[in-house]
């Protein structure tokens, strides 16, 4: 059983930094990348970026360019969002996923394309 365990998030006030972790249980499992999403109360949850696990490619959403930066740790099989100048409209539960097939020449998008989920962590961002 795969589990992905989400950490890092908190209260930060605007222009502020956090780092989050994905850490996977099972080092073998089988995916081609990780992504992080995030779910802000009443809306649906969108995609924030995502990493080629074998690579390094990145992806991102266009409202995080240039101030969110995903990497990854192969030998700690972590996933990290590094998020600088956030604003109030980041707050949300933010979710690392990783996904099995092989997509040519981009990244899935779409949470319903993910196969495994973290349980998420919260981030908060005060104005």
């Amino acid at each position: 059983q795969v589990q992905l365990v989400e950490s890092g998030g908190g209260l930060v006030q605007a222009g502020g930094s956090l780092r989050l972790s994905c850490a996977a249980s099972a080092r073998t499992f089988s995916r081609t990348a990780m992504g992080w999403f995030r779910q802000a109360p009443g809306k649906e949850r969108e995609f924030v970026a995502a990493i080629r696990w074998s690579g390094g490619t990145t992806y991102y959403a266009d409202f995080v360019k240039g101030r969110f930066t995903i990497s990854k740790d192969y030998a700690q099989n972590t996933v990290y969002l590094q998020m600088n100048s956030l604003k109030p409209e980041d707050t949300a539960v933010y979710y690392c996923a990783a996904d099995r097939a092989q997509v040519y020449g981009g990244f899935h998008t779409r949470a319903r394309d993910y196969d495994y989920w973290g349980q998420g962590t919260q981030v908060t961002v005060s104005s």
